[in-house]
Order: C-alpha cells, then sequence, then structure tokens
C-alpha cells in the first residue's frame, strides 16, 4: 500500500489536475492524505469535492504552518508501507504506483525519474544518465547528488520512502525553513541501506514563477545557511565517509555562494559571516581555494572581497 501526502496551499488552478492524476492510477491500493495548510483560495473546496467522490482521500485541515509541518503531519497519518511526496501544482503519470509496486522489493528508497513542465506548455525531456541498479543510499548519493540535472537530484518527490525506515531513522522535515529537501535528503541517503533506482520517469514537476523555488529573499539566504551549518553538524563527526561527496552542498553552495550574494539583499558580509559555523565549515572545507576564504573571511570581510575580486579578474584576462 502507498500514502500519497499532498501539502495544499493557495493552488486552486493546478490542484485538479494533481488529484486528477492520482485518482487514475491504475493501481489501487493507495491513500491520499491532502494537509491544506490555510488556504485562502478555494482549495478546500475543491479537496472537498474529491473527498466526497472517493474514500481514498482524506483531508487534513490546519492553520498555516508551512509544507515541512504538512508534510510531517502527513507522514504521521500514513498507513502505507511506502510513502510518496507530490507536491500540490505537479503530478504523477497514470502508471507510476504500478510500476512502484511492481519494482519495489522492500528497498528503503526507491528512486526514478522526473521531468519540469513550464507555464507556456512545454516540458523537457527527463534526465539522461540514470541507471536502473541497487546500491546503498550512499552510493547513491555519490552517483547522482553532484551531476548536473534539470531536474534537482535533492527534490524528495523523486523517491518512494519505507515509511518504517523514516520512523526508525526520526526522518522529518525541518520546521520552519525553506529548502527543507536540501536537508532531508543527504541525511535519508546516508541512513539508507538498500536502495533501488529505475530509470522510469514518473514526476511531472511544474515551474511556477511564483512559487518558493524562485522567490529570492532573505529567508532564503538565512534558510540555507542554517541547512548548511545542518549538514555540517551531521557529517563533520562521522568518520566512514568521504566527505567530498558533501563538499558541495555545505561549502562550496551554500556557504561561498550565500557570502558572494549577500550583497543583493543589503547585508554586511560581518552579518552573514556570524551566522555560519565556521567551526564546521573549517572541517569540511577540503579544497584549497575554499580553505584560503575560510582563512580571509576570519581576518577581515574586506580581504575577502578583495580576494573574490582579484580572483574574478583574473578569470576574465585569462578568457
Amino acid at each position: 500500500m502507498f500514502s500519497i501526502i499532498i501539502p495544499v496551499y493557495n493552488v486552486e488552478n493546478y490542484l485538479r489536475a494533481c488529484l486528477d492524476s492520482v485518482m487514475n492510477q491504475t493501481y489501487s491500493d493507495y491513500e491520499v492524505i491532502c494537509v491544506n495548510d490555510g488556504s485562502m483560495d478555494n482549495s478546500l473546496l475543491i479537496l472537498e469535492e474529491y473527498s466526497s467522490k472517493s474514500d481514498k482521500i482524506h483531508i487534513i485541515d490546519q492553520l498555516n504552518n508551512g509544507l515541512s509541518v504538512s508534510r510531517n503531519i502527513g507522514i504521521q497519518k500514513a498507513r502505507g508501507e511506502y510513502i510518496l511526496f507530490l507536491d500540490s501544482d505537479d503530478w504523477i503519470e497514470p502508471n507510476t504506483l504500478k510500476i512502484l509496486s511492481e519494482k519495489q522489493n522492500g528497498e528503503d528508497l526507491v528512486c526514478f525519474n522526473g521531468r519540469r513542465f513550464f507555464e507556456d506548455g512545454t516540458t523537457e525531456e527527463p534526465d539522461t544518465g540514470i541507471e536502473e541498479n541497487n546500491l546503498t543510499g550512499w552510493e547513491y548519493y555519490n552517483k547522482y547528488a553532484l551531476v548536473s540535472r534539470k531536474f534537482h537530484f535533492v527534490c524528495t518527490v523523486l523517491r518512494i520512502y519505507r515509511k518504517d525506515f523514516l520512523f526508525q531513522h526520526k526522518l522529518f522535515f525541518e520546521e520552519g525553513i525553506l529548502h527543507e529537501d536540501n536537508l532531508f535528503t543527504p541525511i535519508a541517503c546516508y541512513y539508507a541501506k538498500v536502495v533501488k533506482v529505475i530509470t522510469d520517469c514518473l514526476y511531472v514537476y511544474r515551474i511556477r514563477q511564483g512559487s518558493i523555488t524562485f522567490k529570492r529573499n532573505l529567508k532564503n539566504l538565512k534558510d540555507l545557511i542554517h541547512i548548511a551549518n545542518m549538514l555540517s553538524d551531521f557529517f563533520v563527526p562521522i568518520k566512514d565517509i568521504d566527505k567530498k561527496q558533501i563538499y558541495r552542498e555545505i561549502a562550496g553552495e551554500y556557504m561561498i555562494y550565500m557570502t558572494e550574494k549577500s550583497n543583493i539583499f543589503g547585508l554586511k558580509y560581518k552579518e552573514i559571516i556570524q551566522l555560519i559555523n565556521w567551526m564546521s565549515f573549517k572541517e569540511v572545507c577540503i579544497y584549497p581555494r575554499h580553505k584560503r576564504l575560510f582563512f580571509l573571511l576570519n581576518i577581515h570581510p574586506l580581504l575577502f572581497r578583495s580576494y573574490l575580486f582579484l580572483e574574478r579578474k583574473a578569470k576574465q584576462l585569462k578568457n
């Protein structure tokens, strides 16, 4: 049995397509847990309409608490052996559950492919380079996490999760932050002992300019640094893994990028530096360039900015 968890917030224009994709599945053993997160449009009315027609759809209505809280409530209420997370403006292919039911064999995670759909009606081809395989979670992470993709590896919706596995390792979503998938996915992969990778394209991700992913604001920045700190704190003490595989998320993409881009929000470097857990960052910072940046940031932010300026100029002259 599958439990499909759908957080819902102000998506009246897209919700029917999402729910239709679930109700039109060619496999019948599943439940749908829709968590209405304080929607102010007609989303709840649409949920009630669908629920009145099918006993598979269960509605949980709550005040607005965010995506992570909605997903966590869904996990707690789930009765299925496997959990699939579906965003309420996306949809799944009609044979998704049938394929997953046939290919799963008790693995902690079953991972599949997806494609992106744009508001102008165009659809991308699925990412290539995915091979059907059985791996440990960390082998899976090493193989795919650092590969450039159109549909980002970190997205939680690209895999199903054995419910008992989530509860065994207390794998829930950090509440009150954006980009919660960036924190959840690497840790879930670390704990997963058995992962099955399949090549089937089962998930369609709608790209909306108004979605959380495309909003650039101060909370985005601070939450990414918070996630980097938490990932550092989690992985740095672990001795039995190659920390190069978590380098990009922690040291490369998050810490340095956020300090470089902080001027977008009118922040001073000093304000950003104070948010970073430098002791953990130093441990995970394995490349010489970022060790130099770490040293300069600790001495003086102005030296850091000068270093970046000279580095960019050198690249321009080289080109």
